[in-house]
């Protein structure tokens, strides 16, 4: 099947839903998903930081230079590929053939209620891991690449707000914008 687009990007801050959007994408299409928060956690883990409680700052400036060119590499280079990062729409930008996605969710008190679950922590911890790590990659790219708003909705071609949209809305949204038509199978639906 043809698709209007040989690659996603789907970016968003800390507790929108993108790796649950690319994991559902990956069962649906069977293309590749590359989890650049997990690459950033290894290397995290590594070197001792805690993968949640601190953010790019904590990391050297080198290091994320090597994740941004890994990814307009893969990106250029590969198709079928489902690309997971905070700033893979903004690294993107002008890239032809790549839906670029943007996550938001408009209610701060879910985001903090999902990584209340998530890692079994407190409300008040939860909000403080939030923006701590928002705050530091802000502060770290700003420093690298300039002063943009990283989340601008001109980088990216769809914009979801996860609040409002749950997880097959939203994977659907994404399908359709892809010109997907095929079935889906009976684990996903």
């Amino acid at each position: 099947m043809k698709l209007k687009y040989d690659n996603i990007t789907i970016s968003g801050k800390f507790a929108v839903g993108t790796t649950t959007l690319a994991k559902h994408l990956q069962e649906i299409l069977g293309w590749k998903h590359i989890n650049a928060g997990e690459i950033q956690r290894q290397f995290d883990r590594k070197h001792g930081i805690h993968e949640n409680k601190q953010g790019a700052l904590a990391r050297p400036d080198q290091h994320e230079r090597e994740i941004e060119a890994m990814t307009k590499k893969l990106l250029e280079s590969k198709k079928n590929l489902i690309y997971e990062a905070w700033l893979a729409g903004f690294v993107a930008h002008g890239m032809k053939n790549i839906l670029k996605v943007l996550l938001i969710c408009s209610n701060d008190a879910v985001r903090v209620d999902r990584v209340v679950n998530r890692e079994n922590i407190s409300i008040e911890e939860a909000k403080k891991w939030i923006k701590q790590r928002e705050s530091e990659n802000e502060t770290k790219w700003k420093k690298l690449y300039g002063d943009y708003n990283f989340w601008d909705k001109k980088y990216y071609n769809l914009i979801i707000d996860t609040y409002s949209s749950g997880p097959l809305e939203t994977v659907g949204k994404v399908l359709d914008k892809l010109g997907f038509k095929g079935a889906l199978n009976s684990e996903t639906r």
